[in-house]
């Protein structure tokens, strides 16, 4: 099947330009262009990909203050298009104040078609990627958590299979590294089956005396121990008809876990210091950081309950895997963030969307949220600047200008954008050419100009946090 053209909308002062550049830019593009600066609408039944801006010629067209107005403006739509633009002259301060704009690739002219090519595709994917994760938090029925936000297909599948787990009532296992959203999968879960009109009770079993869980668990009889004066009800009869999530299961005791496999076999128990046998109808959740398994080779944790638990699991895996993810991620906690604190910020500057995505983020998900909400806070305009991130986010990078010249940023960006996707793509060259949309011996000639080697891999990147030892499989 014919793949489909990009649609530019092109603004452009200069006649026959949109013309001339389709010619040059070759298939796969179509190009329709106004005399002025405009969001374009539904033109001949089209939804546009891209709007690129024709800034090549100030005296005769559009200058400078005249784009940066026109960008302040909404855009009429609820995902304005991605914006790139062609420059008349090399001027970093420009280029760098019309990306603080949302242009994501400002071009010198004559833009090089290779490059222009590769800008407006990269562009259109961006927009892409941004309405299917919007179409996938409306969608009717369904109760996204936002760890699962991004486009990796590893998160996909996994999301999908929560949905087939959740309307059928076994046991199910998150594991994955502190941090990582296994509440919020949990709740998801819950939400999307049939007890979601029941209750959610959450209980962590992390850094508790033996005692004190078992209280919060199961309850008490009126005189259990001193200081009992009532009858009391745990967590399993609050969560009667709806769901339990027992968060680092991990941390319970060998003496705990018998009565915990009892109840889970027979959905019923005794509270403390009583002899009357309370039965109780629940869903059972549990999530730990641990290697279960490697526990119960151990000893420290029973082999008959891990197998309980273990109906269907489900692995979350750390930030630091789903690199790929990071972009989206931060882009949707700060709509989140600045929605609930009324706050007028609408985009990252360049350096700090750079640091947020090369950071290890050692705290996954939970981290992120930290980050994003105090940069949110602290933030005095619509942008989120590198000084609004912590120190951890900011080493390597500054926002004073430095004395290195557009072409030596253009080929520090080609750099990181060709060792990232090489790097997302095994470096397997072929699927990198395909993935940049450019033919094979171009990137080869690009990786011998940069001098690129498989040992740049993590050159960019802060040292990663050890991976700790869990199962990658979802069963």
């Amino acid at each position: 099947m014919e793949k489909q053209s990009l649609r530019i909308f092109c603004c452009t002062p200069l006649p026959g330009f949109g013309h001339v550049l389709e010619q040059a830019l070759g298939p796969g593009f179509e190009i329709a262009s106004r005399k002025e600066l405009c969001w374009p609408g539904p033109d001949r039944g089209h939804a546009w990909d891209v709007l690129l801006l024709d800034l090549q010629d100030p005296r005769d067209g559009f200058g400078l203050e005249d784009a940066l107005r026109f960008l302040e403006q909404p855009s009429g739509g609820q995902f304005p298009l991605p914006v790139v633009a062609i420059l008349g002259a090399e001027d970093r301060a420009t280029s760098l104040r019309l990306m603080e704009l949302g242009v994501l690739f400002p071009l010198l002219t004559p833009p090089d078609m290779v490059e222009l090519r590769l800008a407006l595709r990269r562009a259109h994917q961006f927009h892409r990627l941004e309405r299917e994760l919007h179409q996938a938090r409306v969608e009717e029925h369904t109760v996204v958590p936002y760890s699962v936000v991004g486009v990796s297909g590893e998160m996909r599948s996994l999301f999908e299979l929560a949905q087939k787990v959740a309307p059928c009532d076994v046991t199910v296992l998150i594991m994955g590294e502190t941090g990582t959203g296994k509440e919020l999968w949990a709740r998801a879960i819950h939400r999307m089956s049939a007890r979601a009109e029941q209750p959610f009770v959450g209980f962590s079993c992390a850094n508790l005396p033996e005692t004190l869980i078992e209280d919060e668990l199961f309850g008490h009889e009126k005189g259990a121990f001193t200081g009992a004066t009532s009858v009391r009800r745990g967590r399993f009869e609050t969560a009667d008809h709806g769901t339990l999530f027992l968060d680092e299961i991990g941390d319970l005791s060998l003496n705990l876990q018998p009565k915990l496999l009892r109840v889970i076999q027979e959905r019923s128990f005794e509270r403390l210091g009583g002899s009357q046998s309370v039965s109780v109808d629940i869903r059972m959740i549990a999530a730990t950081h641990q290697d279960l398994s490697a526990m119960v080779a151990q000893g420290r944790f029973r082999e008959d309950l891990f197998y309980r638990l273990n109906v269907v699991q489900l692995y979350l895996p750390p930030l630091r895997e789903r690199r790929q993810d990071v972009p989206e991620l931060a882009h949707f906690l700060l709509k989140k963030f600045a929605t609930q604190f009324d706050k007028k910020v609408k985009r990252f500057s360049r350096f700090s969307l750079q640091a947020i995505e090369e950071y290890a983020w050692p705290g996954n998900v939970r981290e992120m949220e930290n980050v994003i909400q105090r940069a949110v806070v602290v933030s005095e305009g619509p942008t989120v600047e590198l000084r609004h991130l912590p120190n951890q986010l900011r080493k390597g990078f500054s926002e004073a200008p430095v004395e290195r010249s557009y072409e030596a940023e253009v080929r520090e960006f080609k750099r990181r954008l060709l060792l990232r996707t090489l790097h997302q793509c095994g470096w397997r060259k072929t699927e990198a050419a395909r993935t940049l949309g450019m033919a094979r011996n171009y990137l080869h000639r690009l990786i011998n100009q940069l001098q690129i080697t498989p040992d740049q891999e993590g050159a960019d990147s802060l040292p990663e946090e050890p991976r700790q030892h869990l199962p990658s499989k979802i069963m």
